[in-house]
């Protein structure tokens, strides 16, 4: 074992050099002075060296044998308490340290050391805006468990009243239910229940851009927005982390997560039930997509959609759907788009409800592929058919005309659904990453 001394300066015996020591003026007498100076200068110096060599030796071996002379004994002080700020990562786990793989633990002391500190905030108001995106589920066999958030956004206001009152313009604004049964209504009552108050007369302003009962998560934009804005009204928090209270409510409500996910997150959204809650994920969006939707004119209802459906499947139909759904999700996560066009074929519903209920799917789907479309899809329950563009590359919108291909699948989309009899008009939108939110 070799055991390096520390050199200490303030160890070097002092003694007296003058320049007339070194001044040799040619003498060869002054020349073997001064060489006999610098040897006698190196053996004081190797001397002191070794000197410090063994007295760190010895405290080495004392302190490695437990024993410390009396010049070592050190009085230790108490350690300074932890700052609040630096306390919540110690006082987790048996032995106060988190690990890097015990994000959990982390989350939740975190959590609690946060309502600890902070004081109770829950104030009621007396008016709310909520802004919701548009949804388009499925994404061809996701079914019922993928939803992706469009750039299209209802708004809905929510106050405090004397009378019960729903205005309503926009999208729909004849065709949905003006008193307490409008999902706005429906997913605020749940909101006030949660929070254990009762609701407040209250009048509503909506808002509609989401085209009604077309496909495009305009249910799911009413849950959400009426949860939200019930919520808020009723100064009341739910918990996210480890819960996902909000998504839950939402999803027992619609029941399921494909079209609510996205609507409260953004982006798009992959759930599943596991056996006691909803969960979500988030899955990557590849930059640069377009989405062309051809919206008829006519509406779809969920219920007579879900109508035309089997209650079983063959093994082929399960085998056909569990590998296109892996290859959707390969596909978004790996950037891949020209390999959705596979991704988002189906067995499970697109070909039932093209069959039993719209005439238009195929014949649309073909021509946007021919067009140039990366992929396209019946959206949620229809009747809107979705396609999936994209330019050449970088951002979208600072592309030549020539460099995108979404006006022609445009264009392609109407002329199909006018030889189908189909009558209908086209949205170009983009998915948005973020959710609803509070204005």
């Amino acid at each position: 074992i070799l055991y390096f001394p520390t050199f200490r300066m303030s160890n070097l015996p002092s003694f007296p050099l003058s320049t007339s020591m070194l001044a040799t003026n040619g003498d060869d007498s002054d020349r073997n002075g001064l060489a006999t100076l610098i040897k006698s200068t190196f053996f004081i110096l190797g001397a002191v060296v070794i000197s410090n060599h063994l007295r760190d030796y010895k405290k080495y071996k004392s302190s490695a044998s437990g024993k410390k002379t009396k010049s070592e004994v050190k009085t230790v002080s108490s350690p300074a308490p932890i700052p609040m700020q630096g306390r919540v990562e110690a006082t987790i786990g048996s032995n106060n340290i988190v690990y890097p793989y015990e994000h959990e633990r982390r989350m939740s002391n975190r959590i609690k050391a946060s309502l600890e500190d902070s004081e109770d905030q829950h104030i009621e108001r007396n008016k709310v805006v909520v802004r919701v995106p548009a949804t388009s589920a499925n994404l061809g066999p996701g079914f019922d468990a993928i939803g992706m958030a469009l750039d299209m956004w209802s708004e809905i206001t929510v106050e405090r009243s004397d009378k019960f009152e729903i205005v309503c313009e926009g999208e729909g604004a004849n065709d949905m239910p003006l008193d307490e049964t409008n999902l706005v209504c429906f997913g605020l009552t749940a909101a006030f229940k949660t929070a254990q108050k009762p609701v407040p007369t209250l009048k509503y302003r909506l808002v509609n851009r989401i085209p009604y009962a077309r496909g495009l998560g305009s249910s799911s934009a009413a849950i959400v927005g009426g949860l939200l804005a019930g919520l808020v009204l009723a100064g009341h928090q739910v918990p996210a982390w480890g819960s996902e209270e909000l998504l839950n409510m939402a999803a027992n409500i619609e029941g399921h997560p494909d079209n609510v996910a996205p609507a409260l997150y953004g982006g798009i959204q992959l759930g599943i039930h596991t056996g006691s809650r909803w969960m979500t994920e988030r899955v990557n969006i590849p930059p640069g997509l377009q989405c062309v939707c051809f919206i008829p004119e006519v509406i779809g209802k969920t219920s007579a959609a879900r109508g035309v459906l089997s209650d079983t499947i063959t093994r082929k139909e399960a085998v056909f759907n569990i590998g296109r759904v892996a290859w959707l999700i390969n596909a978004l996560a790996s950037n891949n788009i020209d390999q959705l066009r596979y991704g988002v074929e189906d067995a499970l519903h697109q070909p039932q409800r093209a069959a039993g209920m719209y005439p238009h799917l195929n014949p649309i789907i073909a021509a946007a592929v021919a067009a140039g479309a990366s992929a396209a899809y019946l959206s949620g329950a229809g009747p809107t058919v979705m396609a999936i563009t994209s330019g050449a590359s970088g951002d979208i919108f600072t592309q030549r005309a020539q460099e995108r291909v979404d006006t022609k699948v445009a264009e392609a989309m109407l002329a199909a659904a006018e030889q189908c009899g189909t009558k209908g008009q086209v949205f170009i939108t983009a998915p948005v990453e973020h959710g609803a939110s509070v204005v």
